[in-house]
Formats: C-alpha cells, sequence, structure tokens
C-alpha cells in the first residue's frame, strides 16, 4: 500500500466509524507538476516535497495545528 491508497484507506475508515478528520501531510520526493493535486485528490490535506528545510515543516504543521485539523 503507497501512501495514496492509505490515505484513501484512511479517508473510508473515518467516515465509516464516525471518526474526527485527521491531517495526512505528504513528504514527497515528488515535485513535478501535478503531484500536490494527486495527493489532496487522494484525501492528503497538504504536501510539502523534499527537500524541505525544518522552518517549512514547522510552518507547515503549525498550520494544522492552529487550524485544529490534527485529529487529537
Amino acid at each position: 500500500m503507497d501512501g495514496y491508497q492509505a490515505s484513501a484507506e484512511i479517508r473510508r475508515l473515518e467516515q465509516a466509524q464516525n471518526k474526527p478528520r485527521v491531517a495526512i501531510i505528504a513528504l514527497t520526493a515528488n515535485a513535478l507538476d501535478g503531484d500536490r493535486d494527486r495527493c489532496l485528490a487522494a484525501g492528503m490535506d497538504d504536501h510539502l516535497p523534499k527537500p524541505f528545510r525544518s522552518e517549512q515543516l514547522h510552518a507547515l504543521l503549525g498550520h494544522w495545528v492552529k487550524h485544529g485539523k490534527t485529529g487529537v
């Protein structure tokens, strides 16, 4: 199972079990046109291509925690 399939399965289980949505962020080496859209279409909430700086990761995680989308 790859990340796309895992994201779709997580979303399916959330709905089937009436669970809150957790944030799924793709950390991927793919930085081609359309990769972000593919991640979002699979049910992921965000996409951060590698290589990335720790500041970028911190800001992205801060965004999702701030908006209460962590599922915890």
